[in-house]
């Protein structure tokens, strides 16, 4: 978003003559589209535009409706709030009445880029890009007075919905997130339904807008959240803490971008333009040739012999490769790529629980390491387009999976996609990593496991507990054995004592610290719980440790106030205390940890009130701006003090952390904006570092890589809004920044990059060729009257090639996997009865497993009296999936 000096929407002379009165008029009709009716409907304000759209909440044709047409205006007929798409951005009709209206749209802390920055390109070169230098650098931090109000809007109940209001105010209230919605909009980008990331970047815009409202009313946002999961569908009451994974896993799935991997030329994405060897590849010329039919017989004639052609061709081809050319095959090693180190075996603490993202195993194996990654294919290099053969099979899969080769002799399941690492603001923000040891009592192995989580869940120890984890000998074996004994290091047994006895009065004293202690505290593996040992290969007693590897920038806490039984629920009412600041996490850090700060203080708590059946959620959050406590009670917004606070029945807690060297290092950027030094070089920066910059405590190295390439360019599919994502910073600022934090590249000019655009263009074209060789393939199959042969294919295989050539994914699928469609009988592999599976030609198999390999071959010989009905469902369940095309 533009800072609060910028221009109005350039984008208001469009806007047409319209009454208010004709808004609500037109609020009660319905979608031009799809017929549905309100609320929520969107008006077009193009002068002379009379179209009504629907919003995210159905089908968004408002949003297609202005990419389709180019206007950029629309108006909310329930809330006559005004929305621009080309800026990304609400606006005001009323600024544009008079010139004393007040001013653009404002942001809490501007970044420090020119306020009246255009989008215009250079002109005479298309892959140049300009973004206008700085006319004047704004300060890192605003007037207090000028943002005092902001942030306490409240949000209206909209049936039993106490429990998302306060995670969500909770969440607006963790700076590092929020200015990332309010400053870096131009990222917010997503083509994945239900976009639940614009809808939470309207939320925070008009929680933290200026001109705010009493309260917001957060439906769009409601209806994503149940579009996702049915839980929260309906007006029962929800768990707050559900609520919030729900949200966040969205929000990382939609923002995520893969991470920048080493530049390898021979995995660029290409398709060769010819055949390179006589009898073994495809032109395109050879796909291009089918597209054409005459009128006449003959005509028609010679296309069904060059169509006949071609089809022996890929036949032919096919054979010969899987027969002779084993050795000379132009496939993808599928051994290669493959990211083995993205399985993780969590080992969880019978005290707690960790979100944790990845898969989980019971097995413990000495190293794994887990992230938040999706499979991901090969890219095939120059001149791969067709494989003569499939992959190789890899070797690791009898080491993994030792069933399949008992099961299946004859075939080992092929290798997903490649693992590639993803990260998005909600990664960087709130993941952390736990390292997990497992020791065997017998043999002295050690399973080292590692773990990432965005929130803990802590137990809530009892009387017992806290006796065990204050008692001294508990505290001398647990720092002997490495564990969180340091947590109690500072305190006497007089102090204990006296804790102790108040306890019987009031109850047991909880702190926070002791939560944690427990949660990280020395599990002994025995009885029931015994460690199954990998080196004495039997079950042994086992001693199970954690401590945190690496701290996230906010600490999502969560206490376990709910037991749910199998008949009934109950709740733990217990009080626990917790600081406001100086929550220190070292007792818990792993001693090979290279985290540098590790001091919290508290940015704001969710509370329930009532019983586990029925009760009331509440957030109470620390306004970043006055430093001043609020309590958010759905619409109704109060300032507390911090004993009330304290005071609270604390549910799930955010701390951020606290660093002190990271506020002088801003004031002395900040000086040097003010210096307004004349610099003959002005360089380009992430705006997402910059926002990192302003509100981390760590924002670790420079990466601009958000906006660039593998190759140092500009990627053609951020070229249109390359300004959204950089910002210019004089050369003394950079200098500053790049001498503390390294990282980079430093970048002082934008260009479009020649090798992506080539290799987009080149993307398409095979998704192209692909598509049309499958779609008349197909269509010859299923005109055919009697086949002799039919090949079943995996239909979770075909939508992910279906997604690939559409475009939806920008990764092709891994090798073709027919092991979850095939069961084996009497040593042959058949189709599994009720299989998700699709039926096609010889020749589309053919060609599909040239270009993709793996297996197995399953086949069925039709019974025309006996399978004609089940061979004409799975063609059906085939052309449903292409009929689009």
């Amino acid at each position: 978003m533009l800072p609060a000096s910028g221009c109005d929407c350039p984008h208001l002379d469009c806007v047409g003559e319209i009454t208010k009165e004709e808004l609500i008029q037109k609020s009660h009709g319905q979608c031009q589209d799809c017929k549905v009716g309100g609320p929520n409907l969107w008006a077009c304000l193009e002068n002379g535009c009379a179209y009504v759209g629907c919003g995210e909440s159905h089908t968004d044709h408002s949003t297609v409706h202005s990419q389709e047409t180019r206007h950029n205006l629309t108006v909310n007929l329930t809330t006559l709030r005004v929305w621009c798409y080309a800026c990304g951005k609400e606006v005001f009709l009323e600024r544009k009445l008079g010139p004393h209206s007040p001013p653009g749209t404002s942001q809490p802390l501007p970044s420090p880029q020119n306020a009246g920055q255009d989008n215009s390109k250079a002109p005479g070169s298309p892959t140049s890009l300009r973004v206008p230098p700085n006319g004047g650098c704004e300060d890192l931090e605003e007037e207090e007075d000028e943002l005092r109000a902001r942030g306490l809007t409240g949000l209206k109940n909209i049936g039993n919905t106490c429990y998302m209001n306060a995670a969500l105010q909770a969440l607006s209230n963790c700076p590092p997130l929020t200015q990332f919605f309010l400053e870096c909009g131009g990222m917010v980008r997503t083509d994945k339904k239900p976009a639940l990331c614009r809808s939470y970047q309207k939320l925070v815009s008009d929680l933290w807008h200026k001109n705010r409202p009493s309260y917001v009313v957060p439906t769009n946002l409601f209806q994503g959240i149940k579009a996702i999961n049915p839980m929260f569908r309906g007006y029962s009451q929800q768990d707050s803490q559900e609520f919030l994974r729900c949200l966040m896993d969205q929000l990382h799935e939609e923002l995520k971008e893969a991470q920048p991997e080493p530049y390898d030329q021979s995995n660029g994405i290409t398709v060769d333009d010819g055949p390179e060897e006589d009898n073994h590849s495809q032109s395109d010329n050879d796909f291009q040739s089918c597209e054409s039919c005459g009128s006449s017989e003959r005509a028609d004639n010679e296309s069904n012999r060059e169509w006949q052609k071609e089809k022996n061709l890929i036949n032919d081809r096919y054979r010969s490769g899987v027969n002779g050319v084993m050795g000379e095959s132009t496939g993808v090693d599928m051994d290669k790529d493959v990211d083995t180190t993205t399985e993780t075996t969590p080992i969880i603490s019978s005290q707690g629980a960790i979100k944790v993202q990845g898969r989980t195993s019971d097995s413990f194996p000495d190293i794994q390491i887990s992230n938040s990654t999706r499979p991901q294919s090969p890219v095939p290099a120059e001149g791969h387009k067709m494989s003569s053969s499939p992959p190789k099979a890899a070797p690791g899969w009898s080491s993994l999976i030792p069933s399949h080769k008992k099961a299946v002799t004859t075939f080992s399941p092929p290798k997903s996609k490649r693992q590639r690492k993803y990260r998005s603001v909600i990664s960087d923000v709130f993941d952390g990593t736990i390292v997990s040891s497992v020791q065997c009592l017998t043999c002295d192995r050690v399973s080292v496991t590692l773990e990432n989580f965005q929130d803990i869940s802590l137990p809530i120890p009892g009387k017992e507990d806290l006796a065990k984890l204050h008692s001294s000998t508990h505290q001398t074996s647990l720092v002997k054995a490495g564990s969180c004994g340091e947590a109690y290091a500072p305190q006497g047994w007089i102090s204990f004592v006296m804790e102790y006895i108040k306890s019987w009065f009031w109850g047991p004293v909880v702190t926070l610290q002791d939560c944690l202690a427990a949660f990280f505290a020395r599990d002994e593996l025995k009885g029931d719980n015994m460690y199954s040992c990998e080196k004495c290969k039997k079950l042994r007693n086992g001693v199970k440790f954690c401590k945190m590897q690496s701290l996230p920038e906010i600490l999502c806490v969560h206490l376990k106030r709910f037991r749910h039984e199998l008949m009934f629920s109950t709740k733990i009412c217990t009080h626990v205390s917790f600081p406001l600041e100086g929550l220190d996490l070292q007792p818990f850090l792993a001693k090979d940890s290279s985290a540098q700060t590790t001091n919290y203080d508290l940015l704001s708590v969710i509370c329930h009130h009532g019983t586990a059946s029925s009760g009331h959620y509440i957030a109470y959050c620390r306004n970043d701006l006055n430093n001043l406590w609020y309590e958010f009670d759905d619409q109704s917004v109060t300032e507390v003090s911090e004993s009330c606070v304290q005071n609270a029945e604390a549910y799930v807690l955010f701390y951020k952390k606290s660093n002190e060297d990271a506020l002088k290092e801003r004031r002395r950027v900040s000086g040097l904006f003010n210096m307004m030094e004349p610099s003959l070089m002005q360089f380009y920066i992430s705006r997402q570092w910059l926002n990192k910059f302003k509100t981390f405590a760590e924002p670790g190295p420079i990466s601009n890589d958000d906006f660039l390439c593998l190759h140092g360019g500009v990627p053609p599919n951020k070229a249109t809004f390359i300004d959204d994502l950089v910002v210019m910073l004089p050369q003394n600022v950079w200098d500053h920044l790049y001498s503390r934090y390294g990282g980079g590249p430093a970048v002082n000019h934008l260009y479009v990059c020649h090798t992506c655009q080539i290799e987009m263009e080149k993307l398409e074209k095979r998704r192209k060729s692909e598509l049309d060789m499958f779609v008349r393939l197909n269509k010859a199959f299923q005109e055919e009257e009697s086949p002799v042969v039919i090949y079943c294919i995996s239909m979770q295989w075909f939508r992910e090639w279906e997604g690939f050539v559409k475009g939806k994914d920008n990764d092709p699928p891994g090798p073709i996997d027919n092991s979850k469609i095939t069961v084996n009988k009497n040593g042959h592999l058949t189709l599994k009865q009720g299989a998700d599976s699709g039926q096609i030609s010889e020749e589309t198999w053919n060609f599909l497993h040239s270009i993709y390999g793996g297996g197995p071959l399953v086949t069925v010989r039709p019974n025309i009296s006996h399978q004609e009905a089940e061979s004409s469902q799975s063609e059906e369940k085939i052309e449903m999936e292409t009929r689009s095309v």
